[in-house]
């Protein structure tokens, strides 16, 4: 057996034994998880009155230089189960006994979000989200993001390959209900026989950010198909939010390929503009530029915000840096890369921080990004408001030795496109 094979197995056997980690992490969330945040009878209290005045006064110092009512959250997801009139939906067999992983990570994700009753399941989770946002002076606003399902090639709609769907018009109808909340993103799948008429009408309505999690979906942005939807979306100047690298949260199969950086040249090459979340911060992809060889898919979004053509198009979106298992090459990097913080911007990929088992703060003492009693704060943070804590987390880090730290713009609405 020569090198190359030996490499290509060790990287084989390193992604499933990061996804067998990942899958064991969710079914212990599913059994012990906690809805953290104070409940609904006490949001109407400041956070002075739920936190010590140290951890007051660290939420203070996050917000000292940044204007109230100006933070901006672009990566937020809304789930729920509408079986009504189709506006969301979760696969059956994210329920089912048979498939034992996906249902306890549903169940995290569930309690995570403060969704106690199954048949309310939409109020819930949106409730408890406005509440979230709501208990904090100076809160922003939130882009909460539609998925589309799954599409084939062909254009024909597979549930079997979706896990979860939530429709562009309950995205735009909780846009207009929350107007100081929430900011709609649409997500049209390109395959989609009707894909450039359901476009051309979101774009004409002003809805400027359509969200693609091309792993979970079966999209391919480098696909020529897929040109006219790039040329319409340039047309309305409309923000392409995309997951790039590795896929976690949802099941992504034989697709993983699809979160390769490279892959979008194509619409940046035309003009569009492209927000890259997480930073691609997590896993391995095929060096298109070095046929034969793999690279982190970290480093092959570097190379894309390195490259001059892409300034003013290409913008890195720095939800789930802070999670243990991204830790802690991107993190440090981004804090040391002052060159690219104009082009970062803020997303907390909302309901993932309330799943306490993937957010662990001793891990980023362990790497000097913040001290014992900054942890000992951060916590009392987390749960009185587990969204606030993602965004006191990130203004607190800084690079060991150093001091980097990521500035104000990184989280205010005119930091990104």
């Amino acid at each position: 057996m020569n090198m190359e094979s030996n490499k290509k197995i060790i990287e084989k056997a390193a992604i499933l034994r990061h996804l067998i980690i990942m899958n064991i992490f969710y079914l212990l969330q599913g059994c012990f998880a906690e809805v953290y945040g104070t409940s609904s009878d006490e949001m109407h209290e400041s956070i002075q009155k739920n936190v010590s005045p140290g951890a007051y006064d660290l939420v203070k110092k996050a917000m000292a230089d940044i204007e109230p009512g100006s933070l901006c959250d672009y990566h937020v997801h809304i789930i729920g189960l509408d079986k009504k009139d189709g506006q969301t939906w979760v696969n059956p067999r994210m329920f089912s006994w048979l498939h034992p992983f996906e249902r306890f990570k549903t169940l995290s994700f569930m309690k995570s979000s403060g969704i106690g009753d199954l048949d309310k399941a939409d109020p819930h989770y949106v409730g408890r989200l406005v509440q979230l946002i709501r208990s904090f002076e100076g809160h922003g606003k939130l882009h909460i993001l539609a998925l589309d399902y799954y599409h084939n090639p062909d254009g024909t709609k597979d549930l079997a390959k979706s896990e979860f769907y939530t429709s562009n018009s309950y995205i735009y109808e909780l846009s207009q209900t929350y107007p100081d909340i929430f900011v709609p993103a649409v997500s049209i799948h390109p395959y989609r026989k009707d894909a450039l008429e359901v476009l051309e009408k979101w774009g004409k309505k002003g809805v400027r950010f359509v969200k693609w999690l091309p792993n979970a979906q079966g999209i391919n942005a480098a696909d020529p198909r897929i040109d006219p939807y790039y040329s319409i979306m340039k047309k309305y100047n409309m923000v392409l939010l995309t997951h790039a690298g590795m896929e976690m949260a949802v099941k992504s199969r034989s697709d993983q390929r699809l979160g390769n950086p490279l892959l979008f040249r194509r619409p940046l090459d035309m003009g569009v503009k492209v927000i890259m979340a997480h930073c691609a911060s997590l896993g391995r992809d095929k060096d298109l530029d070095n046929p034969g060889k793999k690279a982190k898919s970290f480093d092959l979004f570097l190379r894309l915000m390195d490259d001059p053509k892409y300034e003013g198009l290409l913008f890195g979106e720095i939800s789930g840096i802070t999670q243990f298992n991204r830790m802690p090459g991107p993190v440090m990097t981004l804090l040391e890369r002052q060159d690219l913080h104009h082009r970062l911007i803020n997303g907390s990929d909302y309901p993932l921080p309330a799943i306490n088992i993937v957010i662990q703060t001793r891990s980023l003492v362990k790497h000097g990004l913040i001290t014992k009693e900054e942890r000992k704060l951060l916590n009392e943070i987390y749960k009185y408001n587990p969204i606030l804590f993602d965004f006191v987390v990130k203004r607190t880090i800084r690079k060991p030795g150093t001091g980097e730290m990521l500035p104000a713009n990184v989280f205010i609405k005119n930091g990104g496109p």
